[in-house]
């Protein structure tokens, strides 16, 4: 791992970092990772870039028939779909049966904030979310809790949990796949994978400009009064 890459981020979130430490069960590894972060209360993993790089992987160990991976293409396109649909799925039986007592402000994980993030995100976009959530971090996680606390069909979120599970995870697959055919690709590989985290947190930074700008308009930034409001 390059310096870069630890100066940016802890290991953890460094997929090729993540995926070398799991050695030879490094598929079962990813797995988990995708079940996890797909709606198992742990929003702060390498989910778009994880699979992004593996797709890479599995292209230069089908190009070069080296043991730098133990896993091959149609293994990802099959399991790591269906990590993400069963993770969607306790997501959302754990916000249907839990709902969201756990988060608290102060939390150090479970923070309110991220909830509340996810449940506005919800609410713009009605069930399409469920899909849209699959391509933003953290979202991605509390999006299937958000949907059980407040009781959506559940017939309707299996659909949408299935097809965004299957978008996100065949098509960021075949992605990285694609591009880890061409041997520069294959050479820049932290390069691209920090760009690929950059690109996924964008629209974040992307709703809390356009937040703090209308609250600017209003008058107030959040957590500010507004005008005519006591101090």
């Amino acid at each position: 791992m390059t310096t870069t890459t630890l100066a940016l981020m802890p290991d953890y979130m460094d997929p090729l970092n993540l995926i070398g430490y799991f050695g030879a069960w490094a598929l079962v590894g990813i797995l988990v990772v995708v079940f996890v972060e797909s709606g198992v209360l742990f929003p702060i993993l390498p989910g778009d870039s994880l699979l992004f790089v593996a797709g890479m992987l599995a292209a230069g160990h089908a190009a070069q028939g080296a043991a730098e991976t133990n896993f091959q293409l149609w293994q990802l396109l099959v399991f790591i779909p269906l990590a993400a649909i069963l993770g969607g799925q306790v997501g959302y039986w754990i916000g249907r049966s839990i709902g969201t007592s756990m988060f608290k402000p102060n939390a150090r994980f479970l923070k309110q904030k991220y909830l509340d993030e996810a449940h506005l995100f919800f609410e713009q976009r009605g069930p399409f979310a469920i899909v849209l959530a699959r391509f933003v971090p953290i979202v991605r996680t509390l999006a299937p809790i958000t949907a059980g606390a407040a009781r959506m069909n559940y017939g309707a979120f299996a659909f949408w949990n299935i097809l965004g599970a299957v978008i996100w995870g065949v098509g960021l697959v075949l992605l990285g796949f694609w591009l880890g055919s061409f041997e520069i690709v294959q050479k820049l590989l932290e390069p691209i994978f920090i760009g690929i985290v950059l690109l996924s947190v964008l629209p974040i930074f992307i709703e809390w400009y356009k937040r703090r700008r209308d609250a600017r308009r209003k008058g107030a930034l959040p957590g500010e009064p507004a005008p005519g409001e006591a101090a």
